[in-house]
């Protein structure tokens, strides 16, 4: 148009028409201009008003610009953050032209007629309805969400992620929710639900998290042909729609979309182009995000990684390592860098297509990792990734010594000494250790050598020598040789061993000890300890040390607090011969004792005694002891002594202290107690640390102060007692015979061959018939004088006077020499005769006549004339008075009484060595013969049997 129009146009909007888009919740517009010329374009700006549930609530109004033509349809969206389903809205527009060919002043259009637009008649008969269904927001955004229910009356709840939510109401069926910075909770949705009297019914609300910018955008090429982009797409947005990304030059106008989230490959073409000007685009439902980077294809080159790495010439300190590349355009070249693992080198090498590099001074026997990477020669920027192969040397011969020690003993003279060494270490055994060789060479005679071989892993061996000077040789060998060799001389007489022990404290470093050299010429010194001294055998360790040290540090992992530890100094002389230099013991740190000693009670008296206890096992004390704690209790409350201090015991019990500071002290006297008392006592030792357990208490009653004396006396007398026990028990024998001796055999007794039988020769025991008595006189008790059968002995008053009752066989008249008597005596019958002694044995008259013995008369005549004597003579005996006598066989023939002998006593009678035993009653005893009383032997003899 090369004119300009010089009036306006009213030109209103026609044809307004008005859809519901629910699944987006828009409304979509739709109107023509038809009074514009043919082929006449305008710039026309339209104003637009949306009203909701009645034209004049007006909530939205705002102007939309185009070009329009004649008869064109216009169309225009508006979204509503109220569902639509929820409220009546209504439309109306009008027009004016912004056209610079159109001159001023410009006019508004009358406005259209009102469209109304009312989703609410497409819904059916359900009670209730929850909009939008299946919104889809961004996280952060707000969202209202409506319920439109058919019943009035229904109490209607809503819930988001089961939590109430309260809205306001639009209109009689009608309630709105705004829910605002709305938050992801899982790609699943979130759930929002209404129920009522009915089923409940909800949406879901799909948040999408906040598409980010991509990060880390670079590019690269690896063989020039191809450029790869990389980023990094940031936190995923939670959609199952991913974004989408696309990769564009500005500079050649191509784009490419890319199939991955965070790379995308370019192909380069063949125009040689080398600089790009890359924009990587993000884009998802809710917005886009872009990125650009300006690339040279020349300095992004990143090699691929080399291979076929491979070692090869591998000896005990070289190899050669060799390896391949990929080519890069026209064979460009690449700079390789070749490193060996642990050595902290690095060796650079150009290389086009085969890398090749030879390593020098090499370990034996160690295994190696060699690594290559590669990078663009023409224009460094990134290192190709690494790839590495693993490689052993070959073997070497040990290059050092074994550490050596020994251990000697002393067994009949000859010394066993027992050789310990330390394993190699790797760096020095450049292979696998096969053997230990032992060379023992005598000193005192060069010539005698002997070899040992110990196989590994073994690490010590016994030798037995004799009191001879030696040096031992150990080395170690492997495959290829043997080590350096390690000498150790070795004494044939014993060391000295008396060097004082002295202490050491430990600390967590370990124990801090130090020496004073005793010779300048000291080639060093070893520190010798057992790791675990408490289990047998030890488990010998050692430290050598150069001869300028005088002091050390040994710790070991094995080092337990509460364990004694005693270490050995020795100084190495030039001829390789140990000299004990110092002792020490330690404990890595003390602790208190761990049991008690055994107390013993010694010395009771009635106001002390003594307690003694053994010395500890030094191995078996957990600390070192300085002294004893002694407890005592008395059970009558007693002060304390002067030398105890009173202390509250664990029981709470209150006892008194003793503090024994002398470790070596093993008795103590507990003194000033009280006679018949009850103490309890209690000994514990005591360390740095603390002291020992709380054991019982033992107890001690003192005695009375006489009870010593007691013992003095009684103690003797039970040892006199037991001494005549035993004499009597010895000589038991020697007692019978002479205090108890045997009752004589009758059948051998000598008598019989002094008498001739002349009747019955077969006769051998006597019997009365052997005997001619003249005459048997019953000697009875007088009268007046009564027999006691208390069977208790008479005193000196009733038996004064009394005589003896004996019977006696008396010769005949014509008998005149001493004749055969038969005594009767039983002491045991006869209390009185007993304690008399007496025994009627009387001598014949000197007048009475000799004649020969005759036989008695039959002892049948003889008792029938005893028991009718008897049975007379018990009427004239008063009751209780008649007893027996038993005469003695072997008595003398004396008259009288013990305390009166007779004064002219008679001559010994001639009897038999056996008289027999009779028990004859005291009432046919006669009293004792005299001239006016005597019996005559013939009222018991046969007339026949008279002697003539």
């Amino acid at each position: 148009f090369g004119t300009i129009l010089s009036e306006p146009l009213p030109l209103t909007p026609e044809s307004l028409k008005v859809s519901i888009n629910s699944t987006k919740q828009c409304l979509h517009l739709q109107w023509t201009v038809h009074n514009l010329d043919y082929h006449q374009e305008l710039k026309m700006v339209f104003q637009i008003q949306i009203s909701r549930l009645k034209a004049s609530n007006v909530i939205w109004m705002g102007n939309y610009s185009t070009t329009v033509k004649r008869n064109q349809v216009l169309h225009w969206s508006w979204e509503s953050e109220l569902p639509l389903e929820c409220a009546i809205h209504f439309v109306r527009m009008r027009t004016m032209v912004d056209d610079a060919r159109i001159p001023a002043p410009r006019f508004w259009s009358n406005w259209s007629s009102w469209e109304k637009a009312d989703a609410q008649n497409s819904l059916g008969d359900h009670p209730l309805y929850v909009f939008p269904k299946d919104k889809l927001v961004e996280e952060g955004s707000d969202v209202t969400i409506c319920y439109i229910s058919r019943n009035h009356q229904d109490n209607i709840s809503c819930y988001l992620e089961d939590e109430l939510t309260y809205g306001k109401q639009l209109d009689q069926n009608v309630w709105a929710f705004e829910l605002k910075n709305v938050s992801f909770h899982r790609k699943t949705g979130t759930n929002f639900y209404c129920k009522g009297q009915g089923v409940p019914e909800g949406v879901v609300l799909f948040v999408s998290k906040v598409l980010e910018e991509p990060k880390d955008f670079s590019c690269e090429t690896r063989d020039l042909k191809t450029v790869t982009c990389t980023w990094d797409p940031g936190s995923d947005t939670g959609l199952i729609q991913l974004p989408s990304y696309t990769l564009f030059d500005s500079f050649s106008g191509k784009k490419t979309l890319c199939k991955h989230r965070n790379r995308c490959d370019w192909q380069v073409t063949q125009d040689s182009q080398e600089v790009y000007n890359f924009t990587l685009v993000a884009e998802n439902y809710f917005r886009k995000r872009s990125v650009s980077i300006l690339f040279n294809l020349i300095h992004g080159v990143h090699p691929l990684a080399p291979y076929n790495l491979f070692p090869k010439s591998v000896s005990a300190t070289n190899v050669t390592m060799t390896w391949k590349v990929s080519s890069i355009g026209h064979n460009s070249a690449l700079l390789c860098q070749l490193q060996l693992l642990g050595e902290g080198k690095q060796h650079n090498i150009s290389v086009r297509v085969n890398g090749e590099y030879l390593l020098s001074e090499l370990k034996p026997d160690t295994e190696y990792m060699a690594r290559v990477r590669c990078a663009y020669a023409d224009h460094f920027w990134k290192w190709s990734e690494l790839i590495s192969q693993n490689f052993t040397t070959a073997e070497a011969a040990p290059s050092e010594a074994p550490d050596v020690w020994r251990d000697v003993t002393f067994v009949s003279g000859h010394p066993t000494v027992t050789l310990f060494w330390k394993p190699l270490s790797k760096v020095h055994t450049n292979g696998k250790i096969l053997f230990y060789n032992v060379v023992v060479e005598n000193l005192d005679e060069p010539s005698s050598l002997e070899v040992l071989s110990v196989p590994a892993p073994a690490n010590s061996t016994k030798v037995t020598l004799n009191q001879s000077s030696y040096q031992i040789y150990v080395t170690a060998h492997n495959s290829v040789g043997p080590s350096p060799a390690s000498a150790v001389a070795i004494s044939g007489h014993p060391e000295n061993e008396n060097v004082e022990e002295g202490r050491v404290n430990g600390t967590e470093d370990g124990f801090h000890m130090s020496w004073k050299p005793q010779s300048r010429n000291a080639t060093g010194y070893v520190v010798e300890w057992c790791d675990d001294p408490q289990n047998l055998p030890c488990v010998l360790r050692w430290k050598n040390l150069g001869p300028t040290n005088t002091g050390t540090v040994i710790s070991s992992d094995a080092f337990r607090p509460g364990v004694r530890y005693n270490f050995r100094i020795y100084e190495i002389s030039a001829k390789r011969m140990a000299h004990l230099l110092e002792k020490k013991a330690g404990y890595l740190k003390e602790l208190a004792p761990s049991y008690n000693p055994e107390v013993a009670t010694i010395n009771l008296t009635s106001h002390s005694f003594t307690l003694s206890w053994k010395d500890y096992s030094t191995e078996s004390q957990t600390g070192f002891i300085q002294g004893y704690y002694v407890y005592l209790k008395s059970k009558t409350g007693e002060k304390c002594h002067r030398e105890f201090e009173k202390t509250i015991l664990p029981d709470n019990s209150v006892g008194c202290k003793y503090t024994i500071d002398n470790p070596d002290q093993k008795t103590f006297v507990v003194k000033d107690l009280q006679p018949e008392s009850v103490y309890e006592f209690f000994v514990t030792p005591y360390t740095s640390a603390g002291e020992g357990p709380l054991d019982d208490f033992t107890k001690v009653t003192t005695p009375d102060d006489y009870s010593h004396i007691l013992i003095h006396i009684i103690l003797p007398m039970i040892f006199c007692v037991l001494v005549v026990m035993i004499t009597c028990y010895l000589k038991s024998q020697w007692l019978k015979d002479k205090c108890y001796p045997d009752i004589p055999d009758p059948y051998k007794s000598s008598v019989l061959s002094l008498i001739k039988f002349k009747e019955n020769p077969r006769i051998t025991i006597m019997n009365v018939n052997d005997c001619v008595p003249d005459a048997i006189e019953v000697v009875n008790k007088p009268e007046g004088s009564k027999i006691q059968f208390t069977g208790t002995r008479k005193s000196p008053t009733e038996t004064k006077g009394t005589k003896p009752v004996y019977l006696d066989l008396l010769p005949t008249e014509n008998y005149s020499g001493p004749g055969p008597c038969i005594c009767f005596e039983n002491f045991t019958y006869n209390q009185a005769a007993s304690d008399l002694g007496y025994c009627g044995h009387f001598p014949v008259t000197p007048q009475a006549p000799h004649c020969q013995l005759g036989p008695l008369t039959s002892p049948e005549n003889l008792l029938k004339t005893l028991e009718q004597n008897y049975m007379n003579s018990l009427g004239e005996i008063p009751a209780g008075e008649a007893n027996l006598n038993y005469v003695s066989q072997l008595a003398s023939p004396t008259s009288g009484d013990k305390e009166s002998p007779p004064a002219n006593p008679p001559e010994p009678v001639l009897c038999s060595e056996y008289k027999m035993q009779m028990a004859i009653p005291l009432g046919l005893a006669s009293p004792a013969p005299s001239e006016n009383s005597s019996l005559s032997s013939t009222a018991l003899l046969n007339p026949s049997e008279h002697c003539h």
